[in-house]
């Protein structure tokens, strides 16, 4: 038997999750805001396909600044994946081998 008493979510969790999703949204309804209407350069339109790229890349890299040899692999085989496969394709590459090599391996 399950006791359900203990499967609270508590009301700070709620609020981090809607302040999150919150400035998720503002941050991506401001890019179509200011340049909805307006034609880009071929320069510009690259900076901008790069962008998500660039922020994904700023929040992952720090936890590779590490000695653990499956995080390092598993960065590797996420860069090969990266020049070869879609964005999509590379993240849901690069989350299954980090998984895989922190639990299934213990790298």
């Amino acid at each position: 038997m399950v006791d359900d008493t203990h499967m609270m979510v508590h009301p700070e969790t709620v609020m981090a999750i809607i302040l999150m999703a919150s400035m998720t949204y503002l941050t991506r309804i401001t890019g179509y805001l200011l340049l909805g209407g307006r034609q880009m350069s071929d320069h510009m339109r690259q900076v901008m396909e790069a962008a998500l790229g660039c922020v994904l890349v700023a929040v992952i890299v720090p936890y590779f600044a590490t000695n653990n040899h499956g995080d390092l692999l598993a960065l590797g085989l996420t860069a090969l994946a990266a020049s070869r496969c879609s964005l999509l394709s590379t993240i849901l590459i690069g989350v299954g081998c980090a998984w895989g090599l922190r639990n299934v391996l213990h790298l």
